[in-house]
């Protein structure tokens, strides 16, 4: 294999080439923020999905490294997700009970499975799955993940035991436990929310009228949750709140994480592989995204195929470290960017310092209040809920706003599977349904031109002899039975008609459906005495056109150009527009 196909498959020999000490120190600094503010993320995801919160720490540290050695973007920082914990939690809840040994084994083979199928899916090169789902159908399924994920974490701002994997259920569930809420746990619940919200939108503009820079004081601010961390377990230690009925993390094992083989059980995986198959997918579009858009930020690229492989290997990393499945989060990524990270080897050292979190400062979280994590997953997850863009699509498109509104309501009714086999369906049900009913166009020439515009649209001239139609779609199965009723409706209407062009500039294939649909129409005009001719065909449409034994069947001709035809056809026309004698 020669050097630059090695550096495709193994990104890092590109980057570390040109690696010097400038590039160095930014990566420091860069993997020292991020560390800072991946500690308290990391253990309330872990939370979130039902796992303890060294879980976590052990899910950021050899992901990260294999990323950097297998991904393309130069600043996705990988690790737990808000979406990915969701989908983690309800997924594992089905096989083993929340909190035991076998389901933080169930998680790792979770990780195991997801890891496999996107590492497959990477040598397959099958990047494009990132276009199963429509952007309106992410976004409504962003928006109800988060909606869901915030009003689970209710409980422990309550202090109460609640659980459901719907909106409905953790409503109903929250309301039953309501009489029993710990009053302490819900002062210091609601403290952390409201300071890590005033964070978000008050710190830094104090900071900046303090007399702080800019960059200084952004990065203090997106230092809220450490400030809120520190300061919860120095109050709860100090008025002894664990003695009050407040639940903490209690006590974290310190050291590297385990590394050992995940568990191999077949029934295990056979019960898991629909949701790994949803969390790879979900995860990728969720890692894609983000890094196509900080990729751009820079004028850099980022190859879809090798991020499915970074992302695997991190996942099997993930798996045999005792973590669970993981992917590019938004919000660490763009503080990575924004810290000015310049190579995925930041990543690795944000690994190194999350390993050296492990090692030394768990014993200094045993009296975290789990009401200030969960107050931290409310915070992160409520920024991604965006509510406005139901408005934005009703007034765009009726079709995106159907397809956001039913993915939110079946996410927050039936749960993250059936929303995203919703969405997915959704999908191709709207493209199914958009490419069954084709925007065709009559057209006519714009006089003085040689410019063909909707004659609905446009004063255009005409001749009664010629019908000139232009079709805005590729031709195939789904709408071949439009297009030809269509024609023939415009036929029918038109009893002096001796010609029919189809102006194809749109047209980018013709599946065998639509061929024989065309072949059909030509014969049916053939019997009408009306002859059928092509214009603006595009190269490739034509070369498949002449391996089959249309083009020597059909009764009229091919042009050039649209203009060029109804020379041919119509030449009164075109003298009468173009005042040509």
């Amino acid at each position: 294999m020669s050097r630059p196909q090695l550096a495709r498959h193994l990104p890092i020999l590109g980057w570390a080439r040109t690696y010097n000490g400038h590039t160095l120190t930014n990566d420091l600094v860069a993997a020292a923020i991020v560390t800072i503010m991946l500690i308290p993320q990391s253990l309330a995801y872990a939370m979130l999905a039902g796992l303890p919160p060294v879980v976590g720490l052990y899910a950021s540290i050899l992901p990260l490294v294999a990323y950097a050695i297998f991904g393309t973007s130069r600043t996705l920082a990988v690790g737990p997700v808000a979406v990915v914990s969701l989908m983690t939690a309800a997924a594992v809840s089905e096989v083993a009970a929340p909190g035991s040994p076998e389901y933080v084994a169930a998680a790792a083979a979770l990780a195991l499975m997801s890891g496999a199928m996107l590492l497959l899916m990477g040598i397959l090169r099958l990047g494009f799955v990132a276009n199963l789902l429509s952007h309106p159908v992410i976004s409504g399924f962003i928006t109800a993940s988060g909606i869901l994920i915030a009003a689970s974490q209710l409980q422990h701002i309550l202090g109460v035991r609640a659980g459901g994997h719907t909106l409905p259920e953790v409503t109903a569930s929250l309301w039953s436990a309501a009489a029993q809420t710990n009053l302490f746990t819900l002062a210091i619940g609601c403290g952390a929310l409201g300071f890590l919200f005033w964070v978000r939108k008050g710190l830094k503009p104090l900071l900046l009228r303090a007399g702080l820079r800019d960059y200084a004081a952004g990065l203090v601010a997106r230092a809220g949750p450490v400030i809120a961390v520190a300061a919860s377990i120095l109050l709860a230690a100090g008025l002894g709140l664990a003695e009050r009925g407040v639940a903490v993390v209690g006590d974290i094992p310190s050291g590297l994480p385990p590394f050992g083989m995940p568990l191999l059980d077949l029934s295990l995986y056979a019960s898991l592989a629909l949701p790994a198959l949803m969390i790879s997918v979900i995860g990728f579009v969720e890692s894609v995204s983000v890094a196509q858009t900080l990729a751009a930020k820079r004028r850099q690229s980022i190859v879809p195929d090798q991020e499915l492989v970074g992302l695997g290997a991190s996942n099997i990393a993930a798996a045999f470290s005792g973590g669970y499945p993981v992917t590019g989060g938004f919000a660490r990524s763009v503080v990575n960017f924004d810290a000015g990270a310049e190579t995925p080897a930041a990543g690795a050292f944000t690994a190194v310092g999350i390993a050296a979190a492990s090692l030394f400062l768990t014993p200094f979280l045993y009296y975290l209040p789990n009401a200030v994590l969960a107050a931290t997953i409310i915070v992160a997850v409520l920024s991604l809920v965006d509510l406005g863009s139901l408005r934005r699509s009703w007034r765009y498109s009726r079709h995106d706003f159907a397809a956001m509104l039913a993915t939110i309501i079946v996410t927050l009714g039936f749960g993250v599977e059936a929303g995203i086999v919703a969405g997915v369906a959704i999908t191709v049900a709207l493209l199914l349904w958009r490419t069954s009913r084709p925007h065709i166009a009559v057209v006519g020439q714009v006089p003085g031109t040689e410019h063909y515009r909707n004659v609905l649209r446009h004063e255009v001239a005409t001749d009664e002899s010629v019908l000139s139609m232009r079709i805005d779609e590729s031709l195939s199965f789904a709408n071949a039975r439009a297009i030809e009723d269509f024609i023939l409706r415009e036929v029918a209407a038109r009893p002096r008609l001796r010609h029919v062009v189809l102006q194809c500039t749109a047209v980018n294939e013709i599946d065998g459906s639509a061929l024989e649909t065309l072949e059909l129409v030509m014969h049916r005009l053939a019997a009408q005495g009306i002859d059928l001719h092509l214009s603006e065909v595009k190269g490739p449409v034509m070369d498949r056109l002449e391996r089959s034994d249309f083009l020597s069947h059909l009764t009229g001709g091919v042009y050039l150009t649209h203009h060029r035809a109804i020379m041919d056809l119509a030449p009164e026309l075109t003298r009468r527009t173009t005042g040509a004698p």
